[in-house]
């Protein structure tokens, strides 16, 4: 090469290491805009009288966040504590916790802050706190046992609370081993292990659990490869059950699982809690 070459070579690459510098540099910057797609609008109590029980829960986390969530009380013996995903807000899941309480659960769901009208911006930290305050307040306020459904995202708040406060089982849909590995697909040519700062890592984090888990996958999930959820399944400790619906992506596992799901869920409550003959509220 001659000396004009190697100079123009050189030029190339240091102009695409600018490049990738920069592109980083705005990843990091931007990955909270990248990761959290909150709806930050306040819900409103729904209408109709089947709604009549349904309240508005006001909570304040650790660090003075506001947050607000849902609590639908039933008089049947487990109360479900719904961790959402990184979109939306409580409203954008009436319909699926609906179906919940008209099968006689009762229903607590979390809007974390940033959502659904809730102060603050979203962070794993945050999140954390608005989980324990949620927490702090059923153990409060209600005798039933309390379980965890983790949607996505919210897996890695599910999973968090249920080391903290074990629940009488754990429910996991669309969940995911870390946040990190989750954005390897999305940004493979990115250094994300290095720049990532809201982590999740339930896989480092499950065999501390101490109750039954349910997980439940869609088999065509393009969010979230199966081989993650997999691994956090595989490292848990048991006892557990697994559930994958055919031909179900990463948002619509209820609908397309149909009553196929729900017969799903309500066995595994029934057996691992509700007639498990570890379970101290057992009716003999």
């Amino acid at each position: 090469m001659t000396q004009s070459t190697d100079y123009l070579l050189w030029t190339l690459l240091r102009g695409l290491f600018v490049i990738y510098a920069l592109i980083v540099g705005g990843v990091y910057l931007l990955q909270r805009k990248l990761q959290y797609f909150p709806n930050p609008q306040e819900v409103s109590s729904p209408l109709g009288s089947e709604y009549l029980d349904l309240k508005t829960v006001q909570l304040v986390s650790d660090d003075g966040t506001t947050t607000f969530s849902w609590y639908w009380p039933s008089p049947g013996p487990l109360t479900l504590v719904f961790f959402h995903g990184n979109g939306g807000n409580r409203g954008n899941r009436l319909s699926w916790i609906q179906e919940f309480h008209r099968r006689g659960y009762g229903v607590f769901i979390l809007d974390y802050r940033g959502y659904g009208g809730s102060a603050g911006t979203p962070t794993e930290n945050g999140f954390y706190q608005d989980g324990q305050a949620a927490i702090d307040w059923l153990r409060e306020n209600t005798h039933q046992q309390l379980i965890y459904f983790g949607e996505s995202l919210g897996s890695g708040v599910a999973v968090e609370m249920a080391i903290r406060h074990p629940p009488a089982a754990l429910i996991i849909q669309s969940g995911f081993s870390s946040a990190v590995d989750v954005a390897r697909k999305s940004y493979p040519y990115l250094p994300v292990s290095l720049i990532m700062k809201d982590r999740y890592e339930s896989l480092k984090k499950i065999d501390g659990l101490t109750c039954p888990l349910l997980v439940i996958h869609g088999q065509g999930d393009s969010t979230i490869p199966f081989k993650l959820v997999t691994a956090l399944y595989e490292a848990a400790p048991g006892p557990k059950d697994w559930f994958l619906v055919p031909k179900a992506n990463h948002n619509d596992v209820a609908s397309v699982g149909g009553q196929s799901y729900w017969n799903r869920i309500e066995n595994f409550l029934l057996t691992q809690v509700i007639t498990s003959p570890k379970n101290p509220l057992r009716a003999e």
